[in-house]
């Protein structure tokens, strides 16, 4: 659920928090929950932080399918926020939720250490330089191979993309931009059940809800209206 928002306040300062619990019975109960949510108050206590939403995950930690942290992610993409965890040691193990959190572009913080959003970076930083080197290799083997046919290297330095480069760039931004209107669809979706039938109307509930629109600011009926669009078409002829 939303809490109070300061759309004016600073990005490192916004946070949606993400608890998990394993079992119905905990879900219930409150068993963990509440020591999470004890962490997650004294970590904002003081100072300029915001909660913007909190989700909860009643699911076993050995299981992949998250719908929460889903949630949780797209509502940091949203709304320009930081995923906020109580305790490190609940995710520092889990391999799904690392993958997923490197694959948002979604920043977190730890309540109980802070500093170790550079853990993260660090495993991201090791995943990317593998990559550079794979990348390395194929590069040098692909030029010995030109080379072998006769081809003349040297000469122009300059990078011109291939049209099957240029073709996956513009096929990462379109997938982008799908990812994105997914991201919108249910809160859309949500403001029209709420009365918002216009676009005009929905452009100030997202507002007022403090998603920023696709480069920033405040969203216009025309923006609205492009999201709708794209909703259309990636639907096959449904609505958001």
């Amino acid at each position: 659920m939303f809490v109070e928002t300061d759309v004016n306040v600073m990005a490192q300062g916004k946070f949606v928090a993400y608890y998990r619990v394993s079992t119905q019975k905990q879900g219930r109960s409150g068993l963990g929950l509440d020591a999470q949510k004890e962490a997650v108050r004294t970590f904002l206590s003081g100072g300029s932080l915001k909660l913007l939403a909190e989700v909860v995950e009643i699911e076993s930690g050995k299981k992949d399918d998250r719908p929460k942290l889903a949630e949780a992610l797209r509502l940091c993409r949203l709304l320009g926020a930081r995923l906020l965890i109580a305790k490190l040691d609940r995710l520092s193990r889990d391999a799904h939720f690392l993958l997923g959190l490197q694959k948002s572009g979604v920043q977190f913080t730890a309540a109980d250490m802070p500093e170790a959003n550079e853990m993260v970076v660090g495993i991201m930083a090791v995943v990317a330089q593998a990559e550079r080197k794979m990348i390395s290799a194929r590069t040098k083997a692909a030029l010995a191979a030109a080379k072998a046919r006769g081809t003349v290297l040297g000469g122009h330095r300059g990078v011109t993309p291939s049209r099957e480069d240029q073709e996956a760039g513009r096929a990462t931004q379109a997938a982008r931009a799908l990812a994105r209107v997914a991201d919108l669809s249910p809160v859309i979706r949500d403001l029209q059940a709420s009365g918002a039938h216009s676009l005009g109307a929905i452009a100030r509930g997202l507002n007022e809800r403090g998603i920023p629109a696709a480069r920033g600011g405040s969203w216009s009926p025309m923006q609205v209206s492009r999201v709708l669009r794209q909703a259309d078409v990636s639907s096959g002829g449904g609505r958001p």
